[in-house]
């Protein structure tokens, strides 16, 4: 297959290049290498084998066309994307174009140019909101949803809250509307908390790489909150796994909104993962706690049984065996983070 990702130089993006190289795709890279870590990721692919850069902004409708006007692809993996909350807060203009714009662009490309791909578009529980419908309650340490034991279904209302869970959902119903009514072959994840190599986690953003980054190099953690906050956090493999499975999949698919994480078997309070990181490093690990942040949901958990029986998938790294992962390559690139500064 030739395969296009935009935001390819990213976490999810480089690792979905990665597997498509060593699969014997045709790859082609695109990025703004706006972001801290993807000149590095691009290093890192290249000492894979080969794959084409396009160094473009997805907010460049022109560039865009131009590409998809000269070049058919099998699969267009759709990751471009601003990931903060809190920057979208600070900065809702910029959120939306890259978001929602950007993800327009993308369409429209695709279908003024009359391709064919596969588009999986990287969506986020975000859409759901704070799922206020639902009672929380406290049970063995950690928060927990009790009408929704296997977790939150696709069929869950929508609710967005803040710029990013705006921008991102507004994409996602585009993305969803173009199959409909133009007959693209899209697909929308909407995605939990992703971890993994080449996640340059901070603080706002990818907070398991966060933890663990700081873990390993002695940084105090700060907990929003009281720790017991749940999430269900899935390995990147078994993200990528899900996303070429997808590919495959997509003629036969009923349904083509799926919602993506660990699911209940992985689901983890923050407490928890301090303490498999503490058991992973043999030590205590520094930590400090703050008051809750706006609209931080205490629990939050995917229903992923329609991604098992769509694609005959299911989560195959343990969140145990993913730390320890992460921890040996944070380790081994410690330098990388040294140089970034211990937070304040």
């Amino acid at each position: 297959m030739r395969i296009l990702i935009t935001g390819g130089a990213g976490f999810v993006g480089a690792n979905l290049a990665a597997r498509g190289m060593r699969l014997g795709h045709e790859v082609v890279v695109l990025d703004n290498l706006s972001r801290r870590g993807t000149r590095w990721n691009l290093e890192w692919l290249r000492s894979l084998g080969s794959f084409e850069l396009v160094q473009a902004d997805v907010r460049d409708s022109a560039a865009l066309r131009d590409l998809l006007g000269v070049r058919r692809f099998d699969a267009v993996f759709h990751q471009a994307a601003q990931v903060a909350v809190t920057t979208s807060v600070a900065d809702p203009r910029a959120d939306f174009e890259v978001n929602a714009l950007g993800t327009l662009n993308v369409l429209e490309a695709i279908r003024l140019t009359g391709q064919d791909p596969v588009v999986i578009f990287s969506s986020t529980n975000k859409v759901y909101g704070e799922l206020a419908q639902l009672d929380v309650a406290q049970c063995d340490g950690r928060y927990a949803l009790p009408a929704v034991p296997r977790g939150v279904p696709e069929t869950a209302p929508l609710d967005f809250h803040s710029p990013y869970g705006c921008s991102k959902g507004a994409a996602d119903q585009y993305v969803l509307d173009y199959r409909r009514i133009y007959g693209l072959r899209t697909i929308v994840f909407r995605q939990s908390c992703i971890y993994g190599p080449r996640q340059m986690g901070v603080e706002d953003q990818g907070w398991v790489a966060w933890f663990a980054i700081c873990a390993a190099l002695g940084w105090p953690i700060t907990i929003y909150g009281d720790g017991r906050q749940v999430r269900d956090v899935l390995y990147v493999d078994d993200l990528v796994d899900l996303y070429y499975r997808a590919v495959e999949a997509e003629p036969r698919l009923l349904s083509t909104v799926f919602n993506v994480g660990g699911g209940s078997e992985q689901a983890v309070s923050l407490l928890e993962v301090i303490g498999m990181l503490e058991d992973e490093l043999g030590r205590r690990v520094a930590l400090r706690f703050a008051d809750w942040r706006p609209g931080d949901q205490r629990v939050y958990v995917s229903d992923i049984d329609a991604a098992r029986r769509a694609f005959a998938w299911s989560p195959r790294v343990s969140v145990r065996e993913g730390l320890g992962a992460l921890l040996a390559w944070v380790g081994e690139h410690r330098t990388v983070f040294e140089g970034a500064g211990a937070p304040e």
